[in-house]
């Protein structure tokens, strides 16, 4: 059973209590309660859902390697399938990050839209933006009086990913780092060729309107320091803007790929760690703000030891 994480009760005990009351116990913050978790604590992520993308070189020549986490089931797994079978096909080779939107999203694919996609990939239907609900009720990381969030009934953590609750099922949320697929107007889904990943504030206004497939879990610098787009959305205008795409691999196909893991969201450190996030109580915080979007609570992940 996945336990209950609330995070508002302690919070408003806190709240109420001058500074001076709470000073009496000394409070971890969020990074050591993470540094401090046991080894079983943690959950090793599989090569075969790790995506491995090969930036061209930046001008001082310094490699720029992205990692990205796909979704695991039951969620966007049509589109997740695709995304396997197109690296699987090499198809990001030789293409290019082509969007750079400040404060929004960074997008690569085909810039020229003509380059033809291998066989295989499903057309997706947008009901799969959703997964109607299943015995996961106990997931619930925090649903209180009032409005725990914004955009949804309900969120919590499922297997380490960010998802939003209510009546038609669950869904993944659009925070910093995550990864969605690209689309033209309704019926259109995308197929997955075209990628984005979101660079600032969390954008949830996208959520049930695009596929959600992944996550970046390493080397995001590489893409929010990128020069911004001049063009309409923060597309680059010039063929010289775009940054060149050398190879996108699958976990158990790159080379030298480290093997990385996520803290377990069933743990008691990750309980601990959602509710100092909420509450911080460490040496330089006066008031505990009794409260945490799903997105300022991001499940950490690391390299695993050798």
């Amino acid at each position: 059973m996945k336990r209950y994480l609330p995070l508002f009760a302690s919070a408003a005990i806190c709240a109420a209590l001058p500074v001076s009351a709470q000073d009496a116990k000394s409070y971890p913050a969020p990074s050591e309660i993470v540094a401090a978790a046991k080894a079983d604590d943690w959950v090793a992520i599989a090569p075969s859902d790790i995506l491995v993308m090969e930036l061209a070189p930046d001008s001082k020549g310094k490699q720029r390697r992205v990692i990205i986490q796909l979704m695991p089931a039951p969620f966007s797994q049509g589109w997740v399938s695709n995304i396997r079978k197109l690296a699987a096909a090499h198809w990001w080779d030789g293409t290019s990050i082509n969007r750079v939107q400040d404060n929004y999203v960074v997008q690569w694919g085909d810039a020229t839209e003509k380059k033809a996609l291998p066989q295989g990939l499903s057309v997706v239907d947008a009901k799969n933006y959703v997964t109607p609900d299943w015995p996961t009720k106990d997931w619930i990381l925090a649903r209180a009086d009032g409005r725990p969030d914004a955009y949804a009934g309900a969120h919590g953590f499922y297997l380490g990913w960010p998802l939003a609750q209510g009546r038609e099922g669950l869904w993944p949320v659009h925070c910093y780092g995550m990864v969605g697929v690209g689309r033209n107007l309704s019926p259109d889904t995308g197929t997955g060729a075209e990628l984005y990943t979101v660079i600032g504030h969390a954008p949830r206004h996208l959520d049930r309107n695009i596929a959600l497939v992944g996550r970046v879990i390493e080397g995001i610098e590489h893409m929010s320091s990128l020069p911004r787009g001049t063009g309409a959305l923060g597309f680059y205008e010039r063929e010289e803007e775009r940054v060149p795409i050398l190879s996108v691999r699958l976990g158990i196909e790159a080379k030298d790929v480290p093997a990385f893991e996520y803290l377990s969201t069933d743990s008691d450190s990750f309980a601990a760690y959602a509710d100092a996030r909420a509450n911080r109580r460490d040496a330089f915080f006066n008031i505990p703000a009794g409260g945490a979007d799903i997105c300022n609570i991001p499940v950490p992940i690391r390299r695993k030891a050798n």
